[in-house]
């Protein structure tokens, strides 16, 4: 790591996302840009993979772009009020809803008739279902016609039993952590859908070969990181030979700082595919005085 500058920092959020209200992490300053290390609390990610993928991006190099732009969903939460969030989906062709059980029903019902019927829905269960709430909350909520449920059940195997009767198409996230998993995934018949983080991939290189193995379409999502992080998550969707669905990218929106004055943040639904350039003097404003422990762990596994 001698080659690496090492700046740990702390990032507030504008509102509590999955019980969090500031995000912890590392930014990594290398010769070839910035990397970030940011693991989100309670998400699979192994501390180690996550520190390669922040190297790749500070010393490597990512794969060319097949294309310039990335459309990126909008996302709802448990407070969403018709009111006052409702014009703040304008213009994303994508809304994806964060559900946890049955009574969610109404709030998928209150963002369909915001959107109206072109607008694509999908929902984010987290797997916290079992498979018999699975099996009615997906029943009662493909009349709203929803893209696709992401993550309804923990397992890979749970989730292949579900996507046999379910009437919305199947997305893995939590459940696949490796490489094996990914190929777990594709023998089970589990999913219709990966959803690949890069660091919870090891970079953005080794994320393309899971998506390649997987025999399925990637969705690229955050981990809720600054714009030096979303910017590898931008260089993988925009690396993708296809894709189809929009990605879940859009969160620099939910941050109440970041470390550039031109943040990646959505217009219109869409991403541009670039680089920001880092600004030392936000960094500095954002530092804190030691990097999570976690972090120094996988440096010393790492080295």
């Amino acid at each position: 790591m001698t080659d690496l500058v090492v700046h740990p920092i702390t990032v507030r959020l504008r509102s509590t996302v999955r019980g969090m209200d500031a995000r912890p992490g590392v930014l990594l300053e290398g010769p070839n840009g910035w990397g970030e290390w940011s693991p989100v609390p309670g998400f699979p990610c192994d501390p180690v993979l996550a520190l390669q993928a922040a190297r790749e991006a500070a010393v490597g190099a990512w794969p060319v772009a097949v294309r310039n732009v990335i459309p990126v969903n909008a996302l709802v939460g448990d407070d969403f009020d018709p009111e006052r969030d409702g014009p703040a989906l304008a213009g994303f062709a994508t809304v994806k809803i964060k559900v946890g059980d049955l009574g969610d029903l109404d709030r998928v019902a209150a963002v369909r008739d915001v959107v109206g019927p072109h607008v694509a829905l999908r929902v984010d269960a987290n797997g916290c279902w079992d498979v018999d709430a699975a099996r009615k909350c997906l029943d009662a909520m493909a009349r709203y016609d929803i893209e696709l449920a992401e993550q309804p059940v923990a397992t890979l195997e749970d989730l292949a039993f579900i996507r046999r009767s379910s009437p919305i198409p199947i997305a893995a996230d939590e459940c696949i952590r490796s490489l094996d998993d990914v190929e777990r995934m594709r023998r089970l018949g589990a999913a219709d859908a990966i959803v690949l983080k890069v660091q919870a991939c090891g970079g953005v290189h080794a994320a393309l070969s899971w998506a390649e193995r997987a025999g399925v379409p990637a969705i690229v999502s955050s981990m809720l990181e600054t714009s030096v992080g979303l910017a590898a998550g931008v260089a993988l969707a925009a690396a993708l030979p296809e894709l189809p669905y929009a990605c879940g990218l859009g969160t620099g929106a939910l941050l109440a700082a970041d470390v550039t004055d031109a943040p990646l943040v959505p217009a219109d639904g869409m991403l541009a595919v670039r680089v920001p350039s880092v600004d030392r003097a936000m960094v500095d404003a954002l530092a804190t005085a030691a990097a999570p422990s976690a972090f120094v762990a996988a440096q010393d596994r790492i080295v």
